[in-house]
């Protein structure tokens, strides 16, 4: 019989109702001095009560807003869930933001408190707080020094946060929040633009925990899950999926150590679910190959035979697909810790060609779709209706679905946001009177009622005949070549496509190896490698129509990275910004002779 999760009135009673289950269960776990230590439930419920409390008895009021800047950690959950259940509003913030950032959303969300993890990210928010000027509290986690706060009252988190916390008592006081109530405001990464706060309401939230959990019961079974939080909670995926769906199942979630442990993380805490962005597998990918290719032909040739594996081996293949089952597969499946039920891959779309090779492995991958705007998750691939690679499966449990006559997804339902936060015109854009939501991304339903994504709306190039070109497909597949770690194709009202490269530094590296040449920047305008690079372009437009081939590149030796805003801290590519940096020297690649 399927575990459906029960009908919360907030996220805050979620979570109270779990922790007095569990109780003395370990809950939040973070490794220190080499040891991963637990928080249990009860301790962690503790501590949000007397947080809550200390925020209400500060002045914060029903309503409020209050800012959280803070890598991944028990404290983010325990504040976020503080701050809720005091009746007021989270407004998660990257950790990458510059001051700049800090000081839009402290002045548009009116955020009246702020919860800042560390003395290093604390020196580039204060000085936004101190220029907004409306907020009148900071609380600090770590040890810092603020120094003179003039305008605002700072606090220690610990001092506030002590374990004798009223639970039963927070837990009454929140009962009252209604579904409807704003729960956080998120502030989109700012693909196109400034970030907008999504306003997230606690249905909206409870909606995608009860939906994704289903999912895991009917596909996998619902029993003790452990997570593995990597991406910013911040965002909306990670906020939702890697933080209150764990609630919800009672599970366990710990907090990674960082991007370059987090291979190392993985075996040590062998989670069973995994919430991930497609860049990652597209790294994994690439070390996982180099790794096995290291071991000698043997061990590359049995990657080469699974990854030719039909997904339903015929007969007379079973043998070798038992052979590699209990070789590589094994091998493979270990590095994720052994107990792995899915990886589930959301926040930008999976290159089809990386999720056969996890699956050719025996790695179990669902691509997920959503926005901001829907809570995140509007729908997901599910083993029991058939995983295709080129989708994202069907709709959430209770998710309306439909294609407009321009090929637009919208959405309906209690996942959708009720707007952007004081903005109604870009609501009104989004969000019809009658709750249906523009998602802005061009897509299909299959005959299976799964949904495919074709690509983003306003990303789309027209190019001079009125073709229209998907970028994104031909961007994930020139980064899959080893050459080439970054790339974006411009073409918008232009007769062809051409294309902005960045070459993969651990190719270039050895490539500059096997000549004895040094490593460095200058390699990038060095003819060879630019023969190189444009062979790996070549390669890819064999298997791209007329008008999708990219004729010319631009190679460029800085990466796009969060530093200089030419990625989302969710590793989407900011096109406004790196045309803003590139637009001419593109331009130019028309100037020169045609392909």
């Amino acid at each position: 019989m399927t575990r459906r999760l029960e009908y919360f009135p907030n996220l805050v009673g979620m979570f109270f109702t779990r922790a007095a289950e569990r109780r003395e269960a370990p809950f939040l776990w973070r490794k220190r001095g080499g040891e991963w230590t637990a928080m249990s439930w009860r301790e962690t419920a503790a501590r949000v009560a007397a947080l809550a409390t200390a925020l209400k008895t500060m002045g914060l009021a029903p309503g409020d807003r209050v800012m959280l800047v803070s890598e991944n950690r028990p404290e983010w959950c325990i504040a976020d869930l503080a701050i809720m259940a005091a009746g007021c509003v989270t407004v998660p913030a990257y950790t990458t933001n510059t001051s700049r950032d800090h000081e839009h959303i402290l002045e548009n969300s009116g955020a009246r408190a702020v919860i800042v993890s560390t003395a290093k990210l604390a020196a580039t928010l204060i000085p936004a707080v101190l220029r907004a000027g409306q907020c009148r509290l900071v609380i600090g986690i770590d040890a810092m020094r603020i120094g003179q706060v003039g305008s605002f009252r700072f606090e220690m988190f610990d001092a506030l946060a002590t374990a004798d916390g009223d639970i039963a008592g927070c837990a009454r006081a929140a009962a009252d929040i209604g579904r409807d109530a704003l729960a956080c405001l998120i502030y989109t990464s700012g693909t196109g633009g400034a970030p907008r706060g999504v306003m997230q309401h606690h249905g909206a939230i409870l909606h995608n925990v009860a939906a994704t959990a289903l999912i895991i019961e009917e596909d996998f079974g619902w029993g003790e899950e452990v997570f593995l939080s990597f991406l910013p909670l911040s965002h909306a995926y990670e906020h939702s999926a890697g933080q209150h769906l764990p609630i919800g199942l009672g599970g366990q979630i710990y907090y990674a150590e960082g991007l370059e442990k987090l291979a190392a993380n993985i075996e040590e805490v062998r989670p069973t679910i995994m919430v991930v962005v497609p860049r990652l597998f597209e790294v994994l990918r690439i070390r996982i190959a180099k790794a096995i290719a290291k071991q000698g032909a043997v061990p590359a040739w049995l990657l080469g035979k699974a990854n030719a594996m039909p997904e339903r081996p015929a007969l007379w293949q079973r043998p070798m697909d038992l052979l590699l089952t209990a070789t590589i597969r094994k091998k493979v499946r270990a590095r994720f810790g052994g107990r792995l039920k899915a990886l589930v891959s959301g926040g930008a779309p999976l290159n089809p060609e990386v999720g056969r090779f996890f699956a050719s492995l025996g790695v179990t991958m669902l691509q997920g779709y959503g926005q901001t705007e829907a809570a995140p998750v509007i729908s997901c691939n599910r083993p029991k209706a058939g995983i295709t690679l080129d989708g994202v499966g069907p709709p959430l449990d209770g998710v309306e679905l439909r294609i407009a006559e321009d090929g637009e997804i919208q959405v309906r339902g209690e996942l959708v946001m009720h707007g952007y936060w004081r903005n109604p015109e870009e609501t009104a854009r989004v969000l019809s009177a009658d709750g249906w939501l523009s998602t802005g991304d061009i897509g299909h339903l299959d005959s299976a009622g799964r949904l495919v994504i074709t690509d983003r709306k306003k990303d789309i190039i027209v190019n001079d005949k009125g073709d229209n070109v998907a970028p994104q497909r031909i961007e994930g597949m020139l980064t899959l070549q080893p050459e080439i770690l970054q790339a974006m194709v411009v073409g918008d009202k232009r007769p062809h496509l051409v294309g902005l490269v960045v070459p993969d530094p651990e190719w270039r590296a050895e490539w500059a190896a096997a000549r004895g040449l040094a490593d460095d920047a200058a390699l990038n305008d060095n003819p060879d490698v630019c023969r190189a690079v444009q062979a790996a372009v070549d390669r890819v437009n064999v298997d791209l129509s007329n008008v999708e081939k990219v004729r010319r590149v631009l190679i460029v030796g800085d990466a796009f990275t969060i530093e200089n805003e030419q990625l989302t801290p969710s590793m989407k590519i900011r096109r406004h910004v790196i045309r803003s940096v590139y637009g001419a020297r593109l331009d130019a690649l028309y100037k020169a002779a045609a392909y």
